[in-house]
């Protein structure tokens, strides 16, 4: 029994067939995915497809490395889609500084993303990239809960983010060979606020690294944190499971 936290099934040109993605992924037994927006045709994409099957969920935002152009008007849309049933988290949302979009225009399309949480009372979903004390600080006055999605930052600072209500959520890299830092985190964070994802199509684990990478893969992230927690795998997948089922305010 798997959750995928975090897919983009909602990429037409990397999943043309998502029903054979979905099938392969009831065959693995992962049994709920969150299919995940990262601008507004995504996010629309995204709770579609959430409509077409019933183990699927949908979460809507704009990332910060697709906000630089984001409208009142794109987030108003935003807003609406959130209230939508199959809809269980705001985002992915956030602060990238790896890439060259504007800060300023990052922090107004997030915070912009908070007051839409505090509205419709579902977690959100950050992702961040060499932006971990700025993020903390937004996150930490905002009085709200998520998820750090596919997280990269330090152990240590994975604890402070658990302290104020967010789940540290692992992909594929922490199955590569040479990436410390997610191991650690593994090993470190209390099982009870660990999650799992693919976000595919990108970060495919081994023992598909440099191969197209898909949301069934979700099981190797949940085998090697059983390795480097020295735990049994079925255990791993079933607390992720209802750690997810948990934040997504879902039933198990």
């Amino acid at each position: 029994m798997y959750f995928n936290t975090h897919t983009h099934l909602n990429s037409p040109e990397q999943y043309p067939d998502r029903h054979l993605y979905i099938q392969h992924c009831l065959q693995r037994g992962i049994e709920k995915l969150c299919v995940v927006g990262y601008d507004v045709e995504s996010s629309k994409l995204a709770v579609a497809i959430a409509h077409e099957y019933p183990q699927v969920y949908a979460a809507v935002g704009i990332s910060p490395n697709d906000c630089e152009n984001t409208t009142e008007e794109d987030m108003k849309i935003i807003d609406k889609l959130a209230n939508d049933d199959k809809v269980i988290g705001i985002g992915e949302t956030g602060l990238d500084y790896y890439y060259d979009v504007p800060k300023d225009k990052q922090k107004e399309v997030f915070l912009g993303h908070i007051e839409i949480v505090k509205r419709c009372h579902k977690p959100i979903i950050i992702h961040c990239r060499d932006a971990y004390e700025e993020t903390y600080s937004i996150l930490e006055k905002a009085h709200i809960e998520g998820i750090m999605h596919c997280y990269s930052g330090s152990d240590q600072m994975a604890l402070r983010f658990i302290k104020i209500g967010f789940y540290i959520s692992l992909a594929g890299p922490v199955t590569f060979k040479n990436a410390k830092m997610p191991k650690r985190t593994a090993e470190l964070v209390p099982l009870d606020k660990l999650l799992i994802e693919t976000d595919d199509p990108y970060l495919t684990p081994v023992p598909f690294r440099g191969k197209h990478n898909e949301p069934a893969y979700c099981i190797y992230i949940a085998k090697e944190i059983a390795r480097l927690k020295n735990m049994n795998e079925e255990e791993i997948a079933l607390q992720t499971y209802k750690n997810a089922c948990k934040i997504f305010q879902l039933k198990g």
